[in-house]
């Protein structure tokens, strides 16, 4: 253990984390933006992103088992070389073959790793630093992964626009080497730990004992869930979907410019992520959890005037900051929101089931997020020149979950 937060260990972890971070941002950017160019169609967008959340979904909790019983650094040089071999056989194979499939078999693998990753890190804060330093750690970690998501598309959309995929996809394959490089490196504490009766009945006992808990001590988690869940389905993959497809199909941009701008508005998205992170913390001591339902109200309000805006103005530009803007404050909410959940739920769970209690609850409010990406894909796709018919939608239903579950919050 260190008695100082930037130890040498904990130092290469975060810069090796801004690395990967920033390329897996850039790559997950630029393939289904590299799709949609090509086709057009959003129904084929909202079915490759959809079907590419899935290994994340199953890989989440499995990464968090391994993590406990797997030397830490070990898993992440290995997935972080596996990523970049997985960009190199991309890269080779992009006119060869069927490009539909290779970057749907590209985006899974690049979500499972994902999903499998970041549980390590998170297991390895506690033995590279002291207890005292916990909090900071995380924050740090939370801002990495924040900044990562704001500046990895917007300097992928420049990059893409200008000079085309593959320059792209050999900077995110440079990214991943210099990251597993670095990891290489570092010294994380490990006890050797044996999967007694297998990773996966490993798994589903973990799972049990969480469900177990949500469902006899802690039925609110699960009313929390099933609102999480609902606002995943109706108004996060809304946002998803509709961002790329409205900005480089629908409000006449122009190619290149659309693409940079796409990038830009992937940022602002990241940017209000990283502002509500920050808000919460600057006023933690003001926020009730009780109040909670109210910050869902306001990110499902904010959908309106991207709908309203697309009936009533004609410009592409207009329509696109009205779009922006509304992102950035909805990612304000739904984060803060979010920090309130997380510590609302680690505070009422004991410590030895945190860790699965919360695998439960992103592995849940994931398996929301690609049925709703594949919804809206067809829905904006069957709903061509109508498209604000579509968001409007979504503001309605979301706002109808958060009015009528707000009762929920006032338990808490």
């Amino acid at each position: 253990m260190n008695h100082k937060l930037f130890s040498k260990d904990f130092t290469l972890m975060v810069i090796g984390q801004i690395i990967s971070l920033f390329g897996n941002a850039a790559i997950r950017f630029a393939l289904p933006l590299y799709l949609l160019n090509l086709t057009g169609s959003s129904a084929l967008y909202g079915t490759v992103t959809a079907c590419a959340f899935i290994p994340s979904v199953l890989l989440s909790p499995v990464g968090g088992i391994v993590a406990d019983r797997v030397n830490k650094r070990n898993v992440m040089v290995v997935l972080d070389f596996c990523t970049a071999l997985i960009i190199l056989i991309f890269s080779i194979l992009m006119s060869k073959g069927n490009l539909i499939l290779l970057v749907t078999v590209t985006l899974m693998l690049l979500y499972g790793i994902a999903g499998a990753y970041q549980p390590s890190v998170q297991a390895s804060i506690p033995v590279l630093v002291d207890q005292e330093y916990f909090m900071a750690a995380n924050s740090i970690a939370s801002t990495i992964s924040s900044f990562a998501a704001l500046t990895g598309p917007v300097f992928g959309g420049i990059l893409y626009s200008t000079y085309g995929l593959k320059p792209l996809l050999t900077l995110c394959m440079i990214c991943f080497l210099l990251s597993a490089v670095m990891e290489i490196f570092m010294e994380i504490p490990f006890k050797k730990c044996k999967f007694d009766e297998g990773i996966l009945k490993a798994v589903k006992c973990d799972f049990k004992d969480s469900i177990l808990f949500i469902k006899k001590e802690k039925p609110v988690i699960g009313k929390i869930l099933l609102v999480i869940s609902g606002i995943n389905l109706f108004l996060s993959a809304m946002i998803i979907v509709a961002v790329p497809y409205l900005v480089t199909e629908i409000l006449d941009l122009g190619m290149e410019w659309a693409n940079r701008l796409y990038g830009y508005a992937q940022g602002a998205l990241a940017a209000g992520g990283l502002a509500g992170g920050i808000c919460a913390g600057v006023f933690a001591d003001r926020l009730e959890v009780k109040r909670a339902g109210n910050l869902i109200i306001a990110a499902a309000l904010c959908v309106f005037p991207m709908g309203i805006g697309l009936k009533l103005f004609s410009s592409g530009i207009i329509n696109y900051i009205i779009i922006t803007v509304c992102c950035f404050i909805i990612m304000i909410f739904s984060t803060v929101f979010t920090v309130q959940m997380m510590s609302f739920v680690q505070m009422e769970t004991p410590q030895d089931l945190i860790g699965k209690v919360i695998a439960v609850m992103l592995t849940v409010a994931m398996c929301a997020q690609p049925l709703g990406n594949a919804m809206y894909g067809i829905l904006f796709e069957v709903c061509k020149d109508a498209e604000y018919g579509v968001i409007l939608f979504s503001g309605f239903v979301s706002l109808f979950i958060s009015v009528s579950t707000r009762n929920v919050f006032k338990e808490l």
